[in-house]
């Protein structure tokens, strides 16, 4: 769940004393135009749940209100990544000395909170990770002692910082506060300026909150972004399934998120398109039905690949599910099984007798012979 610029400010930099520009959300054109002219030149800035905006024209300059309305009109009703834009962000325009990179996100290889810095900011972090891998900081947090002030000295240590050090290290301390007490699976600052008079202001943030900590952050809930949802993505949620559809044309039916999303992967190294995320685990096998006609209702899907691996959860119990759909659904597009674990041998003979279906012993062989009826 992602919150655009304005509420990540307010609601996690702000609130951590963390130094933000003065900045109003606008919605017209003339509010873009009045905030202008009580904050002076300013820069208006698109207001979406992704990044390089700038690149996509949703970053302007305005010096008088009248350039602040142009600009907000220009802007305002763009899609950028996909979204469209709804408000912007009229912010005062800060005399910058230096642009500086910070985050904290978890390290996928040691499971643990990691903190980034860099002196390359402003750029897309990717590209100095690419071009300049020395230019970034990198700190593995130990959680049960946390991140202090030594911890972020020690990461800016020889990057003359000058007088602004402390200033900057301080930030990173806040922010990995924020990252653990607002449930983030990423918080980010680019660029975090260094302004003349040595002030430290954040003039830009990104920040994730973990799907499965929303009960914990309601005050978040309410001001993150609302994903923009195709019909079929809007059926899955009402009944409660996470549904993304995807452009490909192998639709993907699986129990588990991990399971799931290594078929998509295997998909795509044997060179087929994935055509959706969906996974039936848990209790939601008991949604087979309308799982399956939403994979189907996918006019780009041309085969599918049933994916099972059991370990508590009986792969019988989900295949007779989705045979059960299927008997219902009548589906035309050639189907291709691969069942494992417990309650695999019952499953098989289960879709072997009822489908006429023959599962696959590897799932390799099962991902390849979709994506070959899929061309």
């Amino acid at each position: 769940m992602n919150l655009e610029e304005y509420a990540a400010k307010q609601h996690v930099l702000l609130p951590a004393a963390v130094l933000i520009p003065r900045g109003i959300v606008c919605r017209t054109p003339e509010e873009a135009s009045a905030a202008v002219a009580g904050i002076g030149p300013s820069v208006i800035k698109a207001q979406v749940p992704t990044g390089k905006r700038g690149k996509s024209g949703g970053i302007k300059m305005a010096d008088k209100p009248e350039e602040g309305a142009a600009a907000a009109r220009e802007i305002l009703g763009m899609t950028i990544g996909g979204s469209r834009v709804e408000r912007v962000l009229v912010e005062e325009r800060c005399p910058i000395e230096r642009e500086l990179y910070a985050a904290v996100l978890i390290d996928v290889a040691s499971r643990s909170p990691l903190v980034l810095f860099s002196t390359e900011g402003g750029m897309d972090i990717e590209e100095v990770a690419d071009k300049k891998p020395d230019a970034i900081r990198r700190h593995i947090v130990d959680v049960a002692r946390g991140f202090g002030a030594p911890d972020a000295a020690a990461l800016l240590g020889g990057l003359d910082l000058g007088p602004a050090a402390d200033a900057v290290g301080d930030v990173l301390v806040k922010l990995y506060r924020v990252f653990c007490e607002k449930d983030a699976e990423l918080v980010e600052i680019n660029p975090l300026a260094i302004l003349r008079g040595g002030k430290v202001v954040a003039l830009d943030c990104k920040f994730v909150l973990d799907d499965a900590s929303t009960a914990r952050q309601p005050e978040l809930v309410k001001v993150a972004s609302v994903p923009e949802m195709t019909s079929l993505e809007e059926r899955g949620a009402a009944h409660g399934l996470r549904f993304i559809q995807l452009d490909g044309n192998v639709g993907v039916l699986a129990n588990g998120a991990g399971l799931t999303m290594t078929t998509m992967d295997v998909i795509d190294h044997f060179g087929g398109r994935p055509a959706n995320f969906l996974e039936i685990g848990g209790e939601a096998y008991t949604k087979a039905e309308v799982a399956l006609d939403l994979v189907l209702s996918n006019p780009g899907v041309k085969s599918l690949v049933v994916n099972f691996c059991g370990a508590f959860a009986r792969t019988d119990v989900m295949a007779d599910g989705v045979v059960r759909a299927w008997e219902t659904l009548k589906p035309k597009v050639p189907a291709f099984f691969t069942i494992h674990g417990t309650g695999a041998d019952e499953a098989v003979k289960l879709v072997r007798a009822r489908l006429g279906i023959e599962p696959y012993d590897l799932m390799e062989d099962a991902v390849k012979a979709a994506v070959e009826a899929a061309q």
